[in-house]
């Protein structure tokens, strides 16, 4: 199942392609509607980044119980 991330990536050059062309349609330059697609584009970018931020998964509780009480070394051997 696409997650929000597979749309944005889908998203990105059907903004360019699609804005652009549909713009030019109406009579704006290519010179103009260029820019104002890739400034659309740039806001998915955007959006993706900063407002809806990657965040990393917090470990399950095995690998928790594998990192030391400092975060980094492991407990010694308990066997």
């Amino acid at each position: 199942m696409p997650g929000y991330y597979d749309y944005v990536l889908g998203l990105i050059p059907l903004t360019l392609f699609g804005m652009t062309g549909s713009l030019t349609w109406v009579g704006l330059s290519l010179t103009a509607a260029l820019p104002i697609a890739a400034a659309v584009a740039l806001g998915i970018i955007g959006h993706a980044m900063f407002v809806r931020a990657p965040v990393a998964t917090t470990p399950d509780r095995r690998e928790r119980d594998e990192i030391g009480p400092d975060g980094n070394a492991p407990y010694p051997n308990a066997d």
